[in-house]
């Protein structure tokens, strides 16, 4: 397990860059070396980055987990929240509206019909088949999403600002909407498997929310294991849980298999034309059984596409599908079955070891929203969304295996809020849908974007796709509407405060980072300028910095109050590769481009860390020392400017003081709030694992 540190693509500064210059999200343009800076690097012939490792076609990084493995893992962590929807779905449905849906065969064959199609069209079709296949650099979510039309947008032969602005604003809204999922999924599951065991076990209602919270202080305790080791260990259980699916639905399929009409979807197209208002009601509950779709594209950076497509299509899918269909044949044999279909499903003997498997099952299902969370968090503060997070790398092998302390902390303590509020899981029930419809409906919108402007497919295509899918989300997504008053105001509420939060931060960032540069200066006019020509004084000073093509500010500050420099100065800036390690006669890049000044720049796979002192000595002992180095004598070419003791170095670090101005440029509230921002993220000095002893914060304010 390893301490990355921020995920803000400057990891020196407190602010991203401009996001209408959107880069590859793990690549920003303030990262990169000018083209005068990286013809060739002086390491040698090895111009590729990616040269030492497995590669895929796409140029990513091949894990060496095998596939079944990895699928099991994603079986722990991504499946729970879907895969446990056969328990109170089709329950949910038969009990809307005074059981306005009856056990009658044409409303049985219709609502197993349109539970089966959405599972084919939406999860299958358009998240397996479709949309998982748009991965930024591994990663999925709706952010990943949203950078990859951005870049495009953005990019030569792009549209402008007003289509970009759209694309921004629905992924903002779709992020926040997943956050909320994120915090009511956890309540609500935890919650209801606790539930269960009181109807079957006789446990005190008192026993309950205490029991809850006890639970879900130990799931969020164990997240900074990493999803991998969570996975291994939730992976059986939920193997074990389909297996068990299936194993109870088959013998009522094959007791009734009249049911099999229901996979045709005429059945559904029927229920909702002869029966138009009851068949919208059933609608609203029909969702419970896509719940966690959107989980499957948010957790893709932890097990990669292809381990959860074999999952869903060997293992999820055909469980889910029988156990449906064994429900249904369960209610036309007997009607009575619509209480509660699930454990009716086994003989009243095996009910009690089916209700602790369901609840252990159940809790898992919590796992998927919050491993996407942490994914979605990441990929916020690389799209100037959020402020710096300290993140941990909890894989070698999966760059999007992360662990956001800030994230678990914050959705542990609105997940227990919840809990102590609401108290019972039928109170969220009405906010659990509406999150994940609209989630899904943002996250298509962004598909078709990305599949028509990216991906140039053909205008009938995508319209075919926006009818289809869309059109099927749009109903899923207005049966979930009118449960606004009775608790789905909860997810609005959340997304609301947390699209703010993500939009102002944008804003500010942007602003403050124009007037950031402006103070900075372009790099090679300093360098030339009559700035340097001061007198030297002995001395190695390196200057992080995530921009290379402006001046660190505490350089320019230095030399403007003392008019002297020091003999020899090192600014080193981070650039993140996609692969897990970079390689060490790969990963330095420099130049001189002044006497006695070097610009290094230095790169870091997901798994390094982002040491300043680490890339220093590395610098100086491929360059400045080369035959001490392990390396052919061919390899690297001499930089005499680095020839410098790496231990005698000094590190000086810029820090912005941000102060709330007179200029209309924001609201008050805005401003105060990106202040606030700005105070609770990561601190630079630990990110850059700069010694204490040996380091100068140099401080400069700036008027939002």
């Amino acid at each position: 397990m390893h301490e990355d540190t921020s995920s803000s693509p400057r990891s020196d500064e407190p602010l991203t860059p401009d996001p209408e210059r959107t880069p590859p999200a793990d690549e920003p343009a303030s990262q990169a070396p000018p083209p005068s800076a990286a013809p060739r690097s002086p390491a040698g012939p090895h111009d590729h980055p990616h040269s030492h490792h497995h590669l895929d076609h796409r140029g990513m990084p091949r894990s060496r987990t095998p596939l079944a493995a990895a699928s099991l893992g994603a079986l722990g962590v991504v499946f729970g929240d879907i895969g446990t929807s056969p328990l109170y779905a089709l329950q949910t449905v038969f009990s809307l509206h005074h059981h306005a849906v009856g056990p009658s065969e044409a409303d049985v064959l219709g609502v197993i019909s349109m539970v089966v199609w959405c599972l084919l069209i939406i999860v299958t079709f358009a998240y397996i088949g479709l949309i998982m296949r748009a991965d930024n650099q591994g990663e999925g979510g709706i952010l990943a999403l949203t950078a990859l039309v951005l870049r495009k947008l953005h990019g030569p032969g792009g549209v402008g600002p007003r289509e970009a602005s759209v694309a921004l604003v629905l992924g903002v809204v779709g992020a926040a909407l997943f956050f909320g999922d994120s915090v009511i999924t956890p309540a609500i599951s935890v919650l209801s498997a606790f539930e269960g065991i009181e109807v079957a076990a006789a446990v005190p209602d008192a026993v309950i929310v205490p029991g809850a919270l006890i639970v879900l202080t130990a799931l969020f305790a164990v997240q900074h294991r990493g999803t991998g080791g969570i996975g291994r260990f939730f992976g059986p259980v939920m193997a074990l849980w389909f297996l068990t699916l299936a194993a109870i639905g088959l013998p009522h399929l094959l007791a009734g298999p009249s049911i099999l009409r229901a996979l045709s979807p005429h059945h559904a197209i029927a229920f909702m034309a002869d029966r138009p208002f009851i068949a919208f009601i059933a609608l609203g509950a029909v969702v419970l059984a896509i719940t966690g779709a959107e989980a499957l594209y948010a957790d893709m950076g932890h097990f990669g596409r292809r381990p959860i497509a074999v999952a869903w299509l060997a293992l999820v899918l055909p469980a889910l599908v029988i156990n449906y269909l064994g429900q249904g044949a369960l209610i036309l044999a007997d009607p009575a079955a619509i209480a509660n279909p699930f454990f009716t499903l086994v003989p009243e003997a095996l009910r009690i070891p089916l209700v602790a498997l369901s609840a252990v099952a159940t809790v898992i299902a919590s796992q998927a929203v919050i491993s996407g969370a942490f994914s979605v968090a990441r990929q916020a503060t690389r799209l100037s969304l959020l402020p710096r997070l300290k993140v941990t790398q909890t894989s070698l092998e999966h760059g999007g295996q992360v662990y956001l302390p800030a994230i678990n902390l914050l959705l542990f303590a609105g997940v227990v809020t919840l809990v102590l509020v609401f108290r019972r899981s039928e109170a969220l029930a009405a906010a659990y849908g509406l999150a994940v419809t609209a989630t899904i409906l943002l996250v298509l919108a962004l598909y078709l974007l990305y599949a028509r402007r990216i991906l140039r497919r053909p205008l009938w295509q995508v319209v075919a796709l926006a009818a289809i899918v869309g059109g099927l989300e749009l109903l899923l997504l207005a049966a979930n509407i009118v449960k606004i008053p009775a608790g789905g105001w909860i997810s609005l509420v959340i997304a609301a405060a947390l699209t703010t939060i993500m939009l102002v931060w944008h804003r500010g960032a942007r602003i403050l980072f124009g007037r950031r540069r402006e103070l900075e200066g372009p790099l090679e006019e300093f360098v030339a300028g009559p700035e340097c020509a001061v007198p030297r004084v002995p001395g190695l000073v390196v200057y992080p910095h995530g921009d290379p093509t402006t001046v660190p500010l505490a350089l320019r500050t230095g030399v403007e109050m003392n008019r002297v420099l020091h003999e020899h100065v090192v600014i080193v800036t981070m650039k993140h590769i996609g692969v897990p390690h970079a390689h060490r006669d790969d990963r330095v890049h420099a130049r001189e481009i002044g006497p006695g000044i070097v610009q290094v720049t230095y790169l870091v796979g997901f798994h390094d860390s982002q040491d300043v002192p680490s890339a220093l000595r590395t610098a100086v002992a491929l360059l400045g020392h080369p035959h001490e180095a392990d390396c052919p004598d061919d390899c690297r070419r001499h930089l005499p400017a680095l020839a410098v003791d790496a231990d005698e170095a000094m590190y000086v670090l810029s820090v912005f003081r941000i102060e709330a101005g007179q200029e209309p440029v924001m609201p008050r509230w805005q401003k105060r709030l990106v202040r606030l921002l700005e105070k609770g993220s990561a601190n630079r000095t630990q990110v850059l694992h700069l010694p204490p002893s040996r380091t100068v914060v140099m401080g400069a304010e700036t008027v939002l």
